[in-house]
């Protein structure tokens, strides 16, 4: 990954195309796959994304290519707060809250039951975070 201005680049592969999309799959590998020790290491470890790229303003591209996807370093910071940031919070007061009024097992439970709702209406709202969090190929 790289961070080029205001935008964090990967590079991957065009996996197939449809009428409105093109997704590219990403290999994601940690630091350690290019460690000397990955051998004798268990720790190293590669994961593959698939990634959705709206057709209408991206190049043309084939199965098979190698591109270039690009997406505002903004909405990857908005990414990580409303996926682990808010989560975090919400858990933390909750429990720090409800266990001056119950048991701590019990607050726990009801903390973490409260995380529902949050991700429940993130769920409902995903159409419209899709467009927030647009990714784009760079020519």
């Amino acid at each position: 990954m790289s961070v080029t201005g205001d935008c964090i680049v990967k590079t991957g592969i065009v996996d197939h195309l449809d009428d409105k999309n093109i997704y590219i799959r990403i290999v994601s590998v940690s630091a350690c796959a290019s460690c000397e020790s990955k051998g004798s290491c268990t720790t190293s470890e590669s994961t593959e994304k698939l990634i959705e790229v709206d057709r209408t303003h991206a190049p043309d591209a084939r199965p098979g290519q190698q591109v270039k996807v690009s997406m505002n370093s903004r909405n990857g910071a908005l990414a990580v707060i409303l996926g682990y940031g808010m989560p975090f919070i919400i858990l933390i007061i909750s429990l720090v809250v409800l266990t001056n009024y119950m048991s701590e097992g019990v607050a726990g439970l009801f903390s973490i039951s409260l995380l529902l709702p949050y991700f429940a209406g993130l769920y409902f709202f995903r159409n419209m975070l899709k467009q927030q969090f647009r990714f784009s190929i760079e020519q």
